[in-house]
């Protein structure tokens, strides 16, 4: 057990670390352009909170614990990437269907990102696992 919660504050952390970078100041001028007339003033910690909560066990239940006895990221990284790429999939393409004026562009780049993200997270998480299991 101590192995997955390590595995899990790896992923959230990550999560959360890079997801302040790129929303920040890598993407944040794209989300304005795109989608500034919807934006919230200030975010909304809680919801934000909840979804990395959720989302980094995703991650961990779908993409880590599988690939446990294997050696190496690169399953649980791979793996990762499609899970990032069906989740960001229907948060974007859902929005593509029922809002007015949703950027295609913007939902192409948030669906590289949702691979990217969870890949990089999902092997930070791996990489935690193997090291408290080879103890």
């Amino acid at each position: 057990m101590p192995k997955y919660l390590a595995a899990y504050a790896a992923v959230i952390v990550s999560l959360i670390a890079l997801d302040a970078v790129w929303l920040g100041l890598v993407a944040q001028p794209a989300y304005t352009a795109g989608i500034g007339h919807l934006m919230a003033d200030q975010p909304n910690l809680g919801a934000a909170l909840a979804f990395y909560v959720v989302y980094a066990l995703g991650l961990v239940v779908f993409a880590i614990a599988p690939a446990r006895d294997q050696a190496g990221l690169r399953r649980s990284a791979l793996v990762a990437a499609a899970f990032g790429f069906f989740a960001y999939a229907t948060y974007d393409l859902t929005n593509l269907a029922t809002l007015r004026d949703w950027p295609l562009g913007l939902s192409l780049l948030d669906l590289l990102w949702g691979c990217v993200i969870s890949a990089i997270s999902a092997a930070a998480g791996k990489t935690a696992l193997d090291r408290i299991a080879s103890r």
